[in-house]
């Protein structure tokens, strides 16, 4: 499946769909999630870890992303100390999601080769800077809009709060990258998640 044959708008909504399916995930799946595994309860284990894997194929991307960009030449010293410390991130959500998926009794998707995310993200047209910042910045949106997305499916508010905690990680990143690029704010408040 190759996802950047549509166009950015596209795939920003593919990302958003795949993650919006997580509201589907029971609370259980949720707590392990979140580190509280004493308070999950009995859940639909193989349909929560086939959601749960979702989310980490997104964040093997996204790992995979700032690799590429790290690695291109085209970042400057401080910009590329934030894109390793966003990488870092992107890290410890995959960790939480691995742990969750194995206190489930299922198997963790597997990470891909570096080449094949170059060749799904298209890194061959990164030239510049710019062009790397971009690429970060839309696949942050995307995570943004799809964990707020999956909010309102819960109805105890440790869930709510667990799935704010990653769509938090993925603003502030989007905020600063877009920053960098010299954009401006969003024009108005209520700006994401819609």
């Amino acid at each position: 499946m190759n996802k950047l044959t549509t166009s950015p708008d596209q795939f920003l909504q593919q990302r958003r769909g795949m993650l919006q399916t997580a509201g589907l995930l029971s609370a259980g799946a949720v707590l392990l999630l979140g580190g509280q595994p004493s308070r999950a309860q009995a859940s639909n284990g193989e349909a929560d870890a086939r959601i749960l894997n979702i989310a980490l194929t997104l964040e093997h991307e996204a790992i995979n992303a700032y690799q590429l960009g790290a690695g291109s030449g085209l970042l400057q010293k401080p910009v590329l100390d934030v894109a390793v410390r966003f990488q870092a991130d992107h890290k410890a959500h995959r960790d939480a999601l691995i742990a969750a998926i194995r206190k489930l009794g299922a198997t963790p998707v597997e990470e891909m080769k570096l080449d094949q995310y170059a060749k799904q993200l298209n890194a061959a047209s990164l030239k510049s800077q710019n062009d790397v910042l971009d690429l970060a910045a839309r696949l942050e949106l995307g995570a943004t809009n799809a964990y707020l997305g999956v909010i309102p499916a819960f109805k105890e508010g440790q869930l709510a709060k667990v799935a704010g905690r990653l769509a938090a990680d993925e603003t502030m990143h989007w905020a600063l990258l877009n920053n960098a690029l010299g954009r401006q704010l969003p024009a108005g408040a209520l700006s994401f998640g819609a």
